[in-house]
């Protein structure tokens, strides 16, 4: 059935571009609720015709229509971002189990989620830092989850998860208390802590793993192609381990598929 992912991609293009309105006005004093979106550089006011997610940027040329001025390559990154993990996401989910209330709020909580996630990895690009604003959430979200699978399923250990997340979190913490924060943020170690409540102690180290290797990688990349980039620069290492949580959740990855046990 193609119409349903069709429609998904279309609420998660829409969805992006609010989300480009939370992180271009956050802790600017500006509601992302209230206000009509305006342009960034001459001010104008815009019209629902250049509001289109993705159609609208490229209708336009990237261009705003009253002043010229280059509108910002974010707005149709996070839009296609967050339409393709809304996809991705309804991808990973079994179609029989649609008819499931327990699968639609799976699905709405995991895009809820994502949409957080995609929130925190575009602002710490921009300004390297993780806003508290949008990370509480996350991590409350993460507990709450962990509060309903201990609910639904007798078998699930609520302490061992909450224990395990802490696991996560703590070589994150142990990195900024020695380098005194100059290695990694604070905002790292509460980002890490949430990841490990989301995914668990397994499949939390093998995101944790994974954000380092994509992390080295891009690391590495920079320096062979900017001259201006070296190993002592400092790259936001929030959006490797965002990225990382979406491989190991579609990828249903554990630590032991990482490193399986050696007979």
């Amino acid at each position: 059935m193609v119409f349903l992912p069709v429609l998904i991609f279309i609420l998660g293009l829409i969805i992006g571009s609010f989300l480009n309105v939370v992180i271009l006005r956050m802790n600017t004093g500006r509601s992302a609720t209230s206000g009509r979106s305006a342009c960034m550089h001459c001010g104008q006011t815009l019209g629902w015709k250049e509001l289109v997610p993705v159609v609208s940027f490229l209708g336009l040329g990237g261009k705003c229509r009253t002043c010229k001025a280059p509108i910002s390559f974010q707005y149709p990154v996070v839009e296609l971002i967050s339409g393709i993990v809304w996809v991705a996401l309804y991808a990973h989910f079994p179609v029989a189990g649609w008819f499931s209330a327990y699968s639609w709020l799976s699905f709405a909580f995991s895009v809820v989620i994502a949409s957080l996630l995609i929130v925190l990895a575009i602002y710490d690009v921009r300004h390297k830092i993780l806003p508290d604003s949008v990370m509480y959430p996350f991590m409350l979200l993460a507990l709450a989850a962990i509060a309903v699978k201990g609910t639904l399923f007798p078998e699930f250990s609520v302490t061992g998860a909450l224990v395990g997340g802490v696991w996560v979190g703590l070589p994150f913490f142990l990195l900024w208390a020695i380098s005194k924060g100059r290695a990694m943020g604070f905002g790292d170690v509460k980002l890490a802590l949430g990841i490990g409540w989301l995914l668990g102690l397994s499949m939390g180290f093998a995101a944790i793993i994974i954000a380092f290797w994509i992390g080295a990688l891009a690391g590495l990349f920079l320096i062979a192609i900017a001259h201006t980039h070296s190993m002592k620069s400092q790259l936001p290492f929030g959006p490797f381990l965002i990225l990382a949580v979406l491989i190991v959740v579609l990828g249903d990855i554990s630590i032991t598929q990482l490193f399986p046990p050696i007979l």
